[in-house]
């Protein structure tokens, strides 16, 4: 006769084959992260198992670790710029194998049958699963990239080109996104147009990178004097203007087809929509806390639109990763070791990193967890 001792120990199937891994977790609103123990689910028949090698630290992780938006489930492993290379497969996968460089964005899964979804706008779907801080359809809490490795449904993952590094186009998997699917179906993308990019971040960067690559000439709006020089000789912008200084914002009064407005701040839009032109678009990807006044005729009286973009489809990330091949696009980044991460995120803070912070995982979590 089977105990019943014996019956509660006896594995299930799924249990046999899920994967122990480690991650960085944070457990309060603290956000400070510690390693910890944790299971990824068993290889499903469209799944890939990826061995994380790097992850970008984006400033959303930051807010999430100390739950400034309310939503936080802890443990938390955060991290949605992930790359690495393909462990195994599922019997069903058709576009990867195993030791293919992929890589894995803001969201592991969708409902993958509405309108959007169909559309290949997975990013707009109700049913998002974002990558870490949510629970996923088989009820467990999805866990990011700040850990050793991951699984995956095929079709939420990339494929990232040989000619760019993993370290330097993790970012790209958020930030290059972000700034590429506005500048793409708001047609800020034609070459000789004049593209505004409104802060010069991580996301600011990337686009000022991609405005060069569509063959546009490109000027930041920037709070800060001091990046006017890495601006215009290091990221290529053409022209640099202090948005506090009131004859530099003047004297460009109506000359932009665009901005691409990345700053999470709550500053006066009416002299920013003042710098494009009749017709002309400002596209939000920043986060300001609090709502925004606009002065309606900022908008009516030469025909603007104030637009939002939330990062793109699986298809317009693989497309922008293409893309970001052919014109040697990357992120400026400064690649950290696990140990380190807690004092990243407190230089995230005060904004002091050129332009993203990178964990070497695959050489520092395994040191970090022993």
């Amino acid at each position: 006769r089977t105990s019943s001792a014996s019956v509660r120990m006896a594995p299930t199937a799924a249990e046999q084959h899920t994967r122990k891994a480690v991650g960085l977790a944070a457990r309060d609103a603290s956000g400070h992260l510690s390693p910890l123990a944790i299971t990824r689910r068993s290889t499903g028949d469209d799944d890939v198992v990826i061995k994380i090698l790097y992850c970008g630290i984006c400033h959303s992780d930051l807010h999430s670790i100390k739950n400034d938006w309310k939503n936080a489930k802890y443990p938390m492993v955060p991290g949605h710029e992930i790359t690495g290379e393909v462990n195994e497969v599922g019997k069903n996968v058709t576009k990867f194998k195993t030791g293919d460089r992929v890589g894995v964005g803001c969201m592991v899964n969708s409902c993958q049958s509405c309108e959007s979804c169909n559309k290949g706008f997975e990013n707009l779907c109700l049913g998002i699963i974002p990558t870490y801080n949510l629970v996923d359809l088989d009820g467990t809490i999805t866990y990011g990239g700040y850990s050793s490795m991951v699984v995956v449904h095929e079709r939420f993952v990339v494929r990232f080109p040989d000619t760019i590094p993993l370290e330097k186009g993790a970012p790209l998997l958020c930030a290059g996104i972000t700034v590429y699917s506005p500048m793409k179906y708001h047609g800020l993308n034609i070459p000789g147009m004049h593209l505004g990019v409104l802060g010069l971040g991580g996301l600011g960067h990337v686009a000022v990178k991609f405005g060069k690559a569509f063959g546009m000439k490109v000027t930041v709006i920037s709070s800060s004097p001091g990046k006017k020089q890495e601006a215009l000789e290091r990221l290529g912008a053409d022209a640099f203007i202090v948005g506090k200084n009131d004859e530099e914002m003047k004297a460009a009064m109506s000359t932009m087809d665009g901005i691409i407005n990345t700053v999470s701040a709550n500053i006066p839009m009416a002299p920013l929509l003042g710098l494009l032109k009749p017709n002309g678009k400002m596209i939000m990807v920043g986060l300001p806390e609090k709502p925004m006044e606009i002065p309606p005729f900022a908008l009516v009286a030469t025909n603007k639109t104030l637009a939002g973009s939330l990062i793109g489809g699986m298809r317009d990330t693989q497309e922008m990763l293409d893309l970001a091949a052919k014109h040697n696009v990357t992120a400026d980044i400064e690649v950290i070791g696990a140990e380190y991460v807690n004092t990243a995120m407190e230089r995230l803070a005060k904004a002091d990193v050129r332009y993203r912070f990178v964990i070497d995982i695959g050489n520092t979590l395994d040191k970090e967890d022993s």
